[in-house]
């Protein structure tokens, strides 16, 4: 068999801040190319023009911030773009798609922590993207200290709108994400509190039954 004979697959990372989500879906998809598959790597909020302009919104918003309802519906614009644009065009190309979060995060942030509601959210994303979903969610889970000390390495002082939020805030999220695991055989934790290495190992091994048939 060759790779034409593997379906097309979507795959997210998600999780809070700081866990090594970029680095995973970057190696993810320099460990497919290695097996001849043809991945788009992309991220949220962004992937396409007009998404990478509401991320700058979102990311550095104006006076006073937004209003946890306007930041959904932000959010959902910029996804509805990124999906018409970039994620379906290339699912339907028979390409594979990895992406640096998606409408988990939406559901763990806003929805969850920022106390829109789960099914607000998701009626959103009904709504921009036709309720697309990943057909596998890695969600990187690491003790808060380790993130802590991990964002401090990576930002310094430079915190954008959404990584900026208080630690109460961020306990909400990754108590939402885990939460939203729980419900869902599609989402695989994997503890990322070790090395890269290690995390991308979990990850390929988790991968295997989507890859059977690779030469």
């Amino acid at each position: 068999m060759t790779h034409h004979d593997i379906k097309a697959r979507f795959i997210a990372f998600e999780g809070g801040e700081g866990v090594g989500k970029s680095t995973q879906a970057k190696r993810l998809v320099e460990a497919l190319a290695n097996r001849g598959i043809d991945a788009l790597l992309t991220r949220e909020p962004g992937g396409t023009t007009g998404a990478e302009m509401i991320r700058k919104l979102l990311l550095e918003p104006p006076g006073t911030g937004w209003r946890v309802q306007a930041e959904a519906m932000l959010f959902a614009a910029a996804r509805s773009d990124h999906v018409a644009k970039a994620i379906k065009p290339a699912l339907m190309a028979g390409r594979w798609v990895v992406c640096d979060r998606f409408v988990l995060s939406s559901r763990a942030y806003q929805g969850l922590a920022g106390g829109l509601g789960d099914e607000e959210v998701r009626t959103l994303h009904q709504i921009g993207s036709g309720g697309l979903l990943p057909c596998r969610t890695f969600l990187l889970e690491a003790p808060g200290d380790d993130v802590a000390e991990r964002l401090r390495k990576r930002d310094g002082d430079e915190v954008d709108a959404i990584g900026g939020r208080d630690a109460r805030y961020h306990a909400d999220v990754a108590r939402g994400f885990a939460g939203l695991a729980q419900d869902d055989d599609t989402i695989i934790q994997i503890d990322a509190s070790g090395s890269a290495d290690a995390v991308h190992e979990a990850v390929m091994r988790e991968l295997a039954p989507l890859l059977v048939g690779e030469a």
